[in-house]
């Protein structure tokens, strides 16, 4: 376990970071199948940027 308080802090931000990184991938994995799935080109081309801002965001934060 930690000895130094600069140590647990780390871990707890880390475990947090952790936390939010995992729902960041899970809505874009979503968004991603979302789209392939999608019949209708317009709504397609439509949600097309919200997905590519969504990948742009996590290959940003080296989280992709």
């Amino acid at each position: 376990m930690a000895n130094h308080k600069s140590s647990e802090k780390r871990i707890r931000q880390e475990a947090k970071r952790r936390l939010l990184n995992r729902y960041y991938k899970k809505t874009t994995r979503t968004s991603i199948k979302k789209l392939r799935s999608m019949k209708d080109k317009t709504e397609a081309v439509g949600f097309l940027p919200k997905v590519i801002q969504m990948i742009d965001k996590l290959a940003k934060k080296n989280t992709w």
